[in-house]
């Protein structure tokens, strides 16, 4: 029986991981500049907290399971959900706002396809207790800054505000089920689907006229105005348009401009409230969305109280995957800086001292392990990436001594034994060795 790794899912090697681990580790840096903590959540949770969020629908497409208790139970597909369920089991009564960032794996039970697995990993954050538009500037300043330190190239951020589209509709009488099947179709872009739609809910004629040409409204802060004389008449669309307004202001504060507004980004959740947005990059075709977010009142579906959320994940393997296509080069350190090499079997132990002395030392440190001919072990340290081998000869030591070879010159000197760590230090912070 051969054994593979189940259908949908990747393993990561060596090299692939030193690039994940840098490119997760520089957008750690950047939640924490901004004043986020880090949470963790379990792998699984009560199927229930993801069918109260998406409806029972989402069982489909999710991997869910009884356990030995009888309790039924889902691999989390998602993280904005537990995050919720913290804030209600714990945070309640923490000051607000609260900033949190996560960063884990998901899973979902759907056909593997070209930038979309079974188990893939997301890291986002969520500000809870803020206020609008305030927060939504600061979030999406957040991620523009993120894919700005990972040199990420062409990428876009659109946004928009749904209250425009739904206060149209709660003028017009549109029920909130209804408007939830509406934003739904609009969110995949079905402009066919949603004409019938509206026909089918006899939505007056202005009103699907205007719509229509709202959700194919892009631009930058003119459209603003533009959009202004269109609503004329729609006063809780005209308010929503204010706040959509209010931010793109917030966000030129925030040293923000390279938005794109539009109007055609929607989600079919009634707890989603206002501000929307996402990320594409276009290198990446069908699935060129990195991103998502906007503001929200999961928190009293769940039956917490009113409280506004704002936050955003990034498909982690999608960002990893545009960084890959724009040949975005990320600085990934070598496996070891110093490899210490036993000249002959006798001293071996010494070898074993040396090393552990480097690495109290904070100095990434590899030791011949395999009783290898010297030739063998230079030949392996060079392929480690090892940028100094230390050669540890009887000799040399009868002198207090080793023998230090730089691996990129191949320049060999006796160097004292007691300050081997001192030197290397001094070396491997040299600006030419950084």
């Amino acid at each position: 029986m051969e054994l593979q790794k189940p259908r949908g899912t990747r393993d990561f090697l060596f090299e692939e991981m030193k690039e994940r681990k840098f490119v997760e580790n520089t957008m750690r840096k950047v939640f924490e500049t901004y004043g986020y903590q880090e949470i963790k959540t379990p792998i699984f949770e009560d199927l229930s907290l993801f069918t109260l969020k998406s409806g029972e629908g989402i069982i489909e497409e999710i991997y869910h399971f009884q356990d030995k208790g009888g309790r039924d139970l889902a691999l989390r597909p998602e993280l904005t959900a537990p995050v919720a369920r913290i804030y209600l089991n714990q945070l309640q009564k923490a000051p607000k706002p609260i900033k949190m960032y996560y960063f884990g794996s998901c899973f979902r039970y759907e056909r593997p396809q070209a930038g979309r697995f079974r188990q893939f990993w997301q890291l986002g954050c969520e500000l809870i207790g803020g206020k609008s538009p305030d927060c939504e500037a600061e979030i999406i300043a957040l991620a523009a800054q993120c894919l700005e330190e990972l040199k990420l190239d062409d990428y876009q951020i659109h946004l928009g505000n749904l209250g425009i589209l739904r206060g149209i509709l709660s003028q017009d009488g549109v029920s909130a089920d209804q408007q939830d099947q509406i934003m739904a179709i609009v969110d995949k872009g079905d402009v066919e689907e949603l004409e019938k739609l509206l026909e089918d809910l006899k939505l007056d004629k202005k009103s699907k006229e205007i719509l229509l040409e709202l959700i194919g409204m892009q631009g930058h802060r003119e459209t603003i105005n533009d959009v202004k004389k269109i609503i004329t008449g729609y006063p809780d669309a005209l308010k929503s348009l204010k706040e959509l307004e209010e931010l793109l202001i917030m966000l030129e504060a925030f040293g923000f401009t390279n938005y794109i507004v539009n109007l055609g980004i929607a989600r079919g959740l009634d707890y989603y409230t206002g501000t929307v947005f996402e990320i594409y990059v276009e290198g990446l075709g069908a699935q060129k969305q990195i991103s998502g977010g906007g503001t929200y009142n999961l928190i009293e579906v769940f039956g917490g109280e009113k409280v506004e959320s704002t936050g955003f994940a990034f498909g982690f393997d999608r960002v990893m995957e545009s960084l890959k296509i724009q040949n975005t080069n990320t600085p990934i350190k070598s496996r070891v800086e110093v490899f210490v090499a036993p000249i002959s079997s006798e001293t071996k132990l010494n070898a074993f001292k040396i090393a552990q002395n480097l690495r109290k030392n904070g100095i990434a440190t590899d030791v011949e392990l395999v009783g290898r001919k010297l030739k063998k072990i230079l030949s392996f340290a060079d392929n480690s990436g090892a940028r100094f081998v230390v050669l540890v000869g009887a000799r040399d030591l009868e002198n207090g001594e080793v023998t230090l070879k730089d691996m990129e010159s191949g320049k060999q000197e006796q160097i004292p034994l007691e300050t081997v760590a001192e030197i290397l230090l001094n070396r491997i912070n040299e600006p030419n060795n950084v």
